[in-house]
């Protein structure tokens, strides 16, 4: 897995105003719509975010799926409970959620499939990034 860095010109999509039923709609409900640049609403630090495309369920229970893309910065600090994309032992990248307490530290999934990393003695786990946001294809649709 190979981080792509996001092109620094601005991805301008049309912003509709109030929210979006997914039942049954209001009538009275006006539709006004403005520019929105999504690269100002996603990345809070442009040159040190990264896209990575997810492999794999580990994290699907958090809403991170096969095949969905995530935001990751590098500049963000990697603190206890956020997702994180992780090194171990200076191997290939993981997405986990950072357990960091009492002096303890390890990696957990988003899937009961998947036990935890728990580092051993002579084990390292280096924090690459942290992930801000998914980006998922509805069906009939690819990133």
């Amino acid at each position: 897995m190979q981080p792509i860095q996001l092109a620094m010109s601005p991805c301008w999509v049309l912003s509709c105003d109030g929210t979006l039923r997914a039942g049954f709609p209001s009538p009275a409900e006006d539709h006004a719509c403005a520019a929105l640049n999504l690269t100002k609403r996603l990345v809070r630090n442009e040159l040190s975010t990264y896209y990575f495309r997810v492999a794999g369920d580990s994290m699907r229970d958090a809403g991170i799926y096969d095949g969905s893309c995530v935001l990751v910065d590098r500049a963000e600090q990697p603190v206890h409970g956020r997702v994180v994309v992780a090194s171990v032992n200076q191997s290939d990248f993981t997405l986990k959620f950072l357990y960091r307490k009492n002096g303890q530290v390890r990696l957990e999934a988003a899937n009961p499939a998947y036990l935890p990393i728990i580092p051993k003695e002579g084990t390292t786990i280096s924090i690459w990034g942290v992930a801000s946001h998914t980006i998922l294809a509805l069906p009939g649709f690819s990133i």
